[in-house]
């Protein structure tokens, strides 16, 4: 058992900007999983699996195509190569998850999803907020990149993590969607520029 203690990091919540959470992810990635804490290995898959009940709470169309979606994604994800040296990885880095300290400093926060695998899961969501969904600008995504010195969208593997990300961001908000209207609809705004391929600069943060 691993116990932890948190201080506040500050009274106000402000997040780091994209230049300091490329640094962040870059200094982690430098580490050696300790092997005192037996990190996990990552399981993507098996997460997705563990959230296909909630495809309950949509009409059946909507959860037919997603239910297909994800299995063209397990079937592609399964033929990844990567491109870098798997190892620690935050899981689930993004601007969300970098907050600024009392004295500007940036801290990696929810680290639930912890874990050692292929290091491309800590690049993906950045490349896709700027790609996709158009929340970072492309200055601040090309220094992104310059900072952590890689560029995952060069990658061919880049649009099955890119396209996951997506469906896992989904299938969360079904999970809400059986109770909540606006998640609810959220929902079927996503599965319809999903299946037409349309934009998602619509998409709402949850």
């Amino acid at each position: 058992m691993v116990t932890t203690f948190w201080e506040s990091a500050s009274e106000r919540e402000e997040y780091a900007p994209l230049d300091q959470v490329a640094e962040l992810i870059r200094r982690l990635h430098s580490l050696d999983a300790p092997s005192s804490l037996h990190l996990p290995e990552i399981r993507p898959l098996a997460k997705l699996d563990a959230q296909i009940g909630d495809l309950a709470n949509l009409d059946r169309a909507d959860a037919q195509f997603l239910e297909n979606r994800i299995l063209s994604i397990r079937d592609q994800y399964e033929r990844l190569e990567f491109d870098l040296t798997p190892g620690v990885i935050h899981g689930d880095a993004n601007v969300g998850n970098v907050i600024l300290d009392r004295a500007g400093q940036p801290i990696l926060i929810d680290l639930d999803s912890f874990a050692t695998g292929p290091r491309e899961w800590d690049l993906v969501q950045t490349a896709l907020f700027y790609e996709r969904f158009g929340w970072h600008t492309e200055d601040e995504y090309r220094t992104f990149v310059k900072v952590y010195g890689y560029d995952i969208m060069t990658w061919p593997g880049y649009r099955v993590l890119a396209d996951y990300r997506e469906v896992a961001m989904t299938l969360w908000l079904c999970g809400k969607a059986g109770t909540d209207m606006q998640a609810a609809a959220e929902v079927r705004k996503r599965v319809e520029s999903l299946r037409s391929g349309g934009s998602r600069h619509d998409w709402a943060p949850f």
